[in-house]
This record gives C-alpha cells, sequence and structure tokens, in this order.
C-alpha cells in the first residue's frame, strides 16, 4: 500500500503501483527524500499535518515514524507558532536523542512544501492507552517504578536546561520488549535560562496536567515539569482524568486530591505525590534530584529494567558480616545509586559488573571471629550449585512459583494473567491456564498434590485440578486483589490474605467461607500455616506480623519490630522459627512459641520480596528486588551463597521436596531451577 502525504486526505491509503490517490487526487510520494517509505497515518496533528508510521530502507525497512507539518494559513500567528514549535522539537531531540528513554533524531527536511521531522519508532504503548487496556488503576508498587524509570530522564533533560511542558500519560510509552519507559514529544518543550527565568511566556502544555504557573503566566520551569508527572501518576492510580477536574474546578484539585483514591496510598508515596502536586510551585520539589533522594532514602532502590545478557551466571560464594563486606555493600549501593543517575544503558551493565567484581573478591573469606551472628552450629557446605534451567514463557513479570509435593511440577503465575504448569526435570511446558480477568499474584499446592489454587487482581481465587487442569470452583469473597494463599496439611483449609486488609479462611473442599479474621490495617500480602495446622502467620503492609490460632480463629500476638512493610513470611518445617521479608532490605527470624527476635539478617540492598525454608529446615532462601537469591544458614544466620542470574526483581522462591533444587520467578519474565547438589 501505498499512504498519501495530503493531510487533509480522508481515505489516504492506496493499492501499490498508483501515481496518484484515488480519495483525493494528489499525486502520491513512494519515498520520502528517497529514504522513506510512508505506511499509514498514526496520527492526525490538528489541521497542520499528520504523523506517519514508516521504514527507512537504508536501515533494512527498519520501523520509523516521520511527523509532518503542511502549512495552509501562510503569514498567520498559528503558522508561525507551528513551524518554530516543529523546528524546536527536532532541535530538542537532536540535543537529547543520545538518551536511550528519548527517541533518537533520524532526519529534518523540507520537501513539496512541507517539514518533515523524522525519529526513532519506539514500539509500544503509551500509558493512557496501557490505562485504558488494561481497565484497572496503577499500584503504588507501579506507580513507585514509573517515578523511578522516568525521573532520571526528567533529569537528564533539566540538567541540558530543557524543559519538556507537556509530561501526561499519551507522552509515555512504555516498550513491549523490557517495559522500559520513553518520554517523547518534545514539541512544546522550551530552552531554559537564567535570563527567561522569570519572564512570560507563550502558555503551552495541557491543561489539568500542567501546573497554574505555565498555563497562567507562561513560565515553564524544572518543578514545571514535576508537576506534570505528579499529574500523570494521579492519573495512573485514581483513574480520574486531571484534564476533566481542571474543567470542572480549575486547580482545586490538587488540594483534595487524596479524595480520588480507590484505597490509601502508603505514606511515603502518599507524602511525594502531595508535594510534586503543590499548587504553589515554591512548595513543590524544584527538581528530580529531590525527588529521587526521598523515594531513595524512603523506600527500597527499584534499580530499573535491564537488558538481556549472555554473560556467563556466577554463583558467588557470600563473607561473612565483617567490616570489610560492609564496605562493599555499601561501595555497591553507590554503584546503584551513580547508575539511577547516570541515565543510560551502560550504568546498568557498569554496575552488574562492579557488583560480580566486588562480590567475586569476598570467596575464600573466612567468618570473622567478632561475627555476633556466628555462633557454634555447625557450617553448611552445599556440593556444586549451578544454574540448571531457565524457563521462559511468560509475557510479562513471573509473580509466583510453587512446586509439587512430588517434585515433579512447577506452577507459576504472572502478571499476562495466566497459569503455567511445567515439567521440574525437563522444564517444559505442560500447560497454560488463563481464565482471569486480572493478574495471577499467587499460585499454592495443596499438600496432597492434587489441587492448584490461585489468587488475583480481580479479587477472586480459584481452585483447578491440578492433574487436569480443568477449574473446580472459583471463590469470591474479597472485595480487592487477593496476593496471598497457603492451605493446610490437611489439603482442606485454605486461607487467603487481601489487599481489603482482612484474611479469610475457607473449606477447601466444599468452597464455603468459614470466617474472616480483622486485624491488620493495610494489605496483607503473606501467610504462612504451620505444619500441624494450628498456627497462622500473616504479614502486612501495616509493618506487623500477626500470629493467629487457625483453628479457633483469634489472635495471638502481633511482632512489630520491622521499620517497612512486611512482604513475605515463612515458618520452618519443624512450626518452631518464623522468617519475615522485609522493604527495610532485612529478613527477621522469631521463636514462634515467644515471639521473640532470634536474630536480623542482613545482606540484601534492596527489598527482599520473598522467603522460603528448605524442606530439611536447614536453609533459608530468599529474593529480592537487588536481582539476587541468598542462601543463608539458619542455625548460625550465616550467608551461605548469592546466586545471581535473574536481571529485575526476584518475586519468589521455593524448594523441592527433597531440598535439591531451587526454582525462582522474577519481574524478567523468567522461572530458574537451581541444582544445590548433585
Amino acid at each position: 500500500m501505498i499512504c498519501c502525504l495530503n493531510p487533509d486526505c480522508p481515505n489516504p491509503l492506496n493499492p501499490n503501483g498508483k501515481k496518484f490517490c484515488q480519495s483525493c487526487g494528489i499525486p502520491l510520494v513512494s519515498l520520502l527524500r528517497n529514504r522513506f517509505r510512508v505506511i499509514r497515518v498514526l496520527s492526525d496533528e490538528g489541521g497542520f499535518g499528520r504523523t506517519y508510521l514508516s521504514e527507512d530502507i537504508d536501515k533494512l525497512n527498519e520501523r520509523c515514524v516521520i511527523k509532518q507539518l503542511a502549512p495552509k494559513f501562510q503569514g498567520t500567528w498559528s503558522q508561525k507558532k507551528a513551524m518554530e514549535l516543529f523546528a524546536q522539537e527536532a532541535q530538542r531531540l537532536q540535543e537529547l536523542g543520545e538518551h536511550p528513554q528519548i527517541p533518537t533524531l533520524l532526519a529534518y527536511f523540507e520537501q513539496d512544501g512541507c517539514l518533515y521531522l523524522v525519529q526513532q519508532f519506539i514500539n509500544g504503548e503509551n500509558l493512557l492507552k496501557e490505562l485504558q487496556q488494561r481497565k484497572k488503576t496503577y499500584s503504588a508498587r507501579e506507580i513507585q517504578a514509573i517515578l523511578l524509570d522516568l525521573l532520571p530522564v526528567v533529569k537528564f533533560i533539566h540538567d541540558r536546561n530543557v524543559i519538556h511542558r507537556d509530561i501526561k500519560p499519551e507522552n509515555i510509552i512504555r516498550h513491549k520488549s523490557d517495559g522500559r519507559l520513553s518520554l517523547i514529544d518534545f514539541g512544546s518543550s522550551k530552552q531554559f535560562t537564567a535570563r527567561v527565568q522569570n519572564k512570560s511566556g507563550t502558555s503551552i502544555g495541557s491543561h489539568g496536567y500542567s501546573p497554574l504557573e505555565q498555563i497562567r503566566d507562561g513560565k515553564a520551569l524544572k518543578a514545571s515539569d514535576l508537576f506534570g508527572l505528579g499529574a500523570t501518576c494521579f492519573h495512573l492510580l485514581t483513574g480520574t482524568s486531571p484534564f476533566q477536574l481542571w474543567m470542572e474546578s480549575g486547580y482545586a484539585w490538587v488540594s483534595n486530591w487524596r479524595q480520588y483514591l480507590r484505597s490509601p496510598l502508603n505514606a511515603e508515596l502518599d507524602l511525594v505525590i502531595d508535594k510534586l502536586l503543590k499548587k504553589d510551585i515554591q512548595q513543590r520539589y524544584q527538581s528530580a534530584d529531590e525527588v529521587l533522594r526521598d523515594l531513595v532514602q524512603k523506600q527500597p532502590l527499584a534499580l530499573p529494567p535491564a537488558g538481556k545478557s549472555t554473560a556467563t551466571i556466577p554463583v558467588t560464594k557470600a563473607s561473612d558480616l565483617s567490616k570489610s563486606y560492609g564496605l562493599v555493600r555499601i561501595l555497591i549501593l553507590v554503584s546503584a545509586l551513580i547508575m539511577l543517575f547516570g541515565f543510560s544503558e551502560s550504568w546498568y551493565k557498569n554496575f552488574r559488573r562492579i557488583q560480580t567484581s566486588l562480590s567475586s573478591r569476598l570467596i575464600g573469606h573466612s567468618p570473622s571471629k567478632n561475627n555476633p551472628l556466628v555462633d557454634e552450629a555447625p557450617k553448611i557446605t552445599l556440593g556444586k550449585v549451578f544454574l540448571a534451567n531457565s524457563l521462559q514463557g511468560h509475557q510479562n513479570s513471573v509473580l509466583s512459583v510453587a512446586i509439587s509435593p512430588d517434585g515433579k511440577t512447577i506452577a507459576s503465575s504472572g502478571d499476562d494473567r495466566k497459569i503455567k504448569l511445567w515439567n521440574l526435570a525437563t522444564g517444559k511446558q505442560i500447560s497454560s491456564l488463563n481464565t482471569y480477568s486480572g493478574q495471577v499474584n499467587i499460585v499454592v499446592i495443596s499438600p496432597d498434590g492434587k489441587t492448584l489454587v490461585s489468587g488475583s487482581d480481580d479479587s477472586t481465587i480459584k481452585v483447578w485440578n491440578l492433574a487436569t487442569g480443568r477449574q473446580i470452583r472459583t471463590l469470591s469473597g474479597h472485595s480487592d486483589s487477593v496476593h496471598a494463599l497457603a492451605i493446610a496439611a490437611d489439603s482442606q483449609t485454605l486461607v487467603s490474605g487481601s489487599d481489603d486488609n482482612t484474611i479469610k479462611i475457607w473449606d477447601l473442599v466444599t468452597g464455603e467461607q468459614i470466617k474472616t479474621l480483622i486485624g491488620h490495617t493495610f494489605w496483607v500480602r503473606s501467610v504462612a500455616i504451620s505444619r500441624d495446622s494450628v498456627i497462622l502467620i500473616s504479614g502486612s503492609f501495616d509493618k506487623t506480623i500477626k500470629i493467629w490460632n487457625l483453628t479457633k480463629g483469634y489472635s495471638i500476638r502481633t511482632l512489630e519490630g520491622n521499620s517497612q512493610t512486611v512482604t513475605n513470611v515463612a515458618i520452618s518445617p519443624d512450626g518452631k522459627t518464623l522468617a519475615t521479608a522485609s522493604r527495610d532490605r532485612t529478613i527477621k527470624l522469631w521463636n514462634i512459641a515467644t515471639g521473640k527476635e532470634i536474630r536480623t539478617l542482613v545482606g540484601h540492598t534492596n527489598t527482599v520480596t520473598a522467603v522460603a525454608f528448605s524442606a530439611d529446615g536447614q536453609i533459608l532462601a530468599s529474593g529480592s528486588r537487588d536481582h539476587t537469591i541468598k542462601l543463608w544458614n539458619i542455625a548460625t544466620g550465616e550467608e551461605i551463597l548469592t546466586l545471581v542470574a535473574h536481571t529485575n526483581t526476584v518475586t519468589s522462591v521455593a524448594f523441592s521436596p527433597d531440598s535439591k533444587t531451587l526454582v525462582s520467578g522474577s519481574d524478567d519474565n523468567t522461572i530458574k531451577i537451581w541444582r544445590l547438589s548433585e
């Protein structure tokens, strides 16, 4: 097909071989500048031209985007302003296109009385379309990830004295390949200098997303872009358009933005969003650095997704917790911060090299005599530890993994709304279950190996026949996402935890709801049941852990030793020890009978997201947002090994019944199978 370049053509697509457009009669151009083949119209630019999807024949038909400016009313203010902004966008892309999250300028030229700007094609959807397609608002965790991905880009353009002036969901595209966000449309951007800081200019931007000083006075400062970023986060969190609110009541909505939330935010994100949305520019964040510092200080550092790597997978021996190791961990954290503020893909690769290099130098270090966590208990020496397999089948993050009691089957779930069953020995996919309308947050397998249970963002729990993959029933009762599930040893009692702050107990055989436990004041994200089915443990974003009597349904005690939210809990096979993971980057071991803390395990450099005991109770595995898995000696608290292979957050870990295999799921869309002995 040949696309007509007349911006007013009602039907621009024509069959190959035609010399004149069948709709408007204008001569057809097969190649712009003898290089770019226009495929189809992407959008109409308000009468001044169109944006086209095209191919660059000089680059093996690589996709690109062509913006067209077709002046209609020569000499008018609108036409002059449009030409000024068009040239300005080309200039900005020329200056900023070196950043991997900003489109690269490929060409800028005039042909047949029109101006054309050619830029890199970003294969993905903008965040507004993404919000509409997913039919649900974004979680606090997703908003934090968006901020940490975009703020370095905003800092990059501000450091080059450029103000974007139109940050909104439509101008942020998520790459399909790796989930990274790109900032687009620099047509409204302006150069910022000290001389023009206090001068009024042309009011350019989008109502609702642009702050008062920009819309009223034409002033565009760094803090103005940060308001746009805050308004974008508000839109994604609430599903409510700031433009609609502006139409109804101007800027009144920024003073009571919390009333539009569907559930409360954690205190840290609440503070950041509130300061981004301040109506008074003096009360708002003044730089991206300030926002990043608050996010890094008040929540664990979330590293952006890494590209695929073919490097050899290292398995690093852990050192003791001596001062030298403390210094190394500080260096690693500093490297991460440098990466965060460095604004290029190369920084991440450098960070991984630094981390691996520093960690490898610790091999062979003996435990420190002054290490208070190491007692006289015997050391654990593993045989050959290696990555046996990496399973790829989920289109998005793998959120949960579970292993059947016979050690033959892996169940996994993820952002792609699917549950997958795998053969543990071969790594082959057995089946895929996809009847959910929301992402599947958690999967568990009953101790008798007959039943698979899953919890989803659609607030439901589904019960499946593991052998046949047939759905048995759907359990409805929660009013928000289900993130936590546990099944008692008799395979007849199911416990679920939800973002509605409640825990529910179910008869797994009949599907009947037995009881609702109320006590947590925030999301319940993890539950665990002791092997004797007497004790239930729950962990919550309210920073507490609750110990319950499962059979009678009452609270025994509340543990409050965490400075941050509790992300995961696990009970040792003998029922005596509780392990809890937290956003404070630590793991705590507790005596369940007394409620006393035994020790704190320190080693991860980011949120600890998952913990699991080996079947023999000797080893604890932990997964983290620092992309690593650590193995710990339960008796001594000593770190045994660090497993490095994932390129994003490790979301789930599970041991096989013989304790010889560990399975991990990750936001890098993979499941990895580790052999801990020959």
